[in-house]
C-alpha cells in the first residue's frame, strides 16, 4: 500500500474530486480526514470509507476561518498524532465578466481558493517539519496556466496557487516537505454542472455548445477528465518517494493545455 498509515487531510472532500481522492487514499492504507464545511456530509463520506474497511474521520472546516482551520488540524493531530499529506481542494466557482463581477464575490473566491490553501498549509507545516517529511498538494486547474472569459477571480486564484506551492517547496525542501499542484481540465462535478447553464446565458449560446466548444473544444478527444483521473495524480504526488518532485504542477486535461 502506497500510503499505509499516512495521515491525509483532504479539504472539500465530502463530494466531487476531494471525495474521490479520499477514497483512493483510504484504499492505499491512508488515515483519511474528510475536512468539509458540511460536517454531516463529511461524516457520511467518512462512514462510507469505514464501511469499506478504511480509516477515516470527519472534521468541520471553513478553510477561510483561521481558528476553525487550526482547531480542525489540532483535532486530527490529537486523533492520529501528525499530518503527512494535505490536499487543499476546497473550492467554488462564480462566473461573470470583470465589469460585472461583484467585489464581494471576488473576495469570496480568493478567500476560499488562496486563503484556504495558505491557512491549511500554515497549520500543517509545523507537524510535517517536526517529523521531517510531508506532502502539500494544491488543487489548481488548467486555469493555473490558461485563462477563460468570465472567470477572472478563479483564474487569478489558481495562478496564485503556483506561487504558493513553489514558495513552500523552497522553504520546506531541507525539512523534507514537498509541495505540488494538480491542474485538472474540466471534470464533470456539480461545480462544473452549475457552470454550464451560467456560461450559456452569459455567452448567448446553447448548453451543448458550452460543453463541446468552451469546455472540451481544445481537448484531443472531446472527453471530460474524471475524478478518478485526478485522484490518481493526487496519489502520485502524495506517495512520491523523494523530494525530487517538488514545486511542480501536473496538468491532466485530455491535452487541453500542453507544456
Amino acid at each position: 500500500m502506497k500510503l499505509k498509515d499516512k495521515v491525509c487531510i483532504v479539504t472539500g472532500a465530502a463530494s466531487g474530486i476531494g471525495y474521490a481522492i479520499a477514497h483512493t487514499y483510504a484504499a492505499e492504507g491512508g488515515k483519511v480526514v474528510i475536512a468539509d464545511l458540511n460536517l454531516d456530509a463529511a461524516q457520511k463520506a467518512a462512514d462510507g470509507i469505514a464501511a469499506k474497511g478504511g480509516t477515516a474521520m470527519a472534521v468541520a472546516m471553513d478553510v477561510t476561518n483561521e481558528d476553525q482551520v487550526n482547531a480542525g488540524v489540532a483535532k486530527v493531530v490529537e486523533a492520529y498524532g501528525t499530518v503527512d499529506v494535505l490536499v487543499s481542494n476546497a473550492g467554488i466557482q462564480i462566473v461573470n465578466p470583470v465589469e460585472n463581477f461583484a467585489f464581494a464575490d471576488w473576495k469570496k473566491m480568493l478567500a476560499i481558493h488562496l486563503d484556504g490553501a495558505f491557512l491549511t498549509s500554515k497549520a500543517v507545516l509545523p507537524h510535517m517539519y517536526a517529523q521531517g517529511s510531508g506532502s502539500v498538494i494544491f488543487m489548481g486547474s488548467v486555469h493555473s496556466k490558461e485563462a477563460s472569459p468570465l472567470k477572472s477571480a478563479y483564474v487569478t486564484a489558481k495562478h496564485g496557487l503556483l506561487g504558493l506551492a513553489r514558495t513552500i517547496a523552497k522553504e520546506g525542501g531541507k525539512k523534507g516537505v514537498r509541495s505540488n499542484v494538480i491542474c485538472p481540465g474540466f471534470v464533470r462535478t456539480p461545480l462544473v454542472e452549475k457552470q454550464i447553464p451560467e456560461q450559456a446565458k452569459e455567452l448567448g449560446i446553447s448548453e451543448d455548445e458550452v460543453v463541446k466548444k468552451v469546455m472540451l473544444g481544445e481537448t484531443v478527444d472531446g472527453e471530460f477528465t474524471t475524478v478518478d483521473d485526478i485522484a490518481q495524480v493526487a496519489l502520485f504526488f502524495a506517495s512520491f518517494a523523494s523530494n525530487a518532485l517538488t514545486g511542480q504542477s501536473l496538468v491532466a486535461s485530455h491535452g487541453w493545455f500542453m507544456e
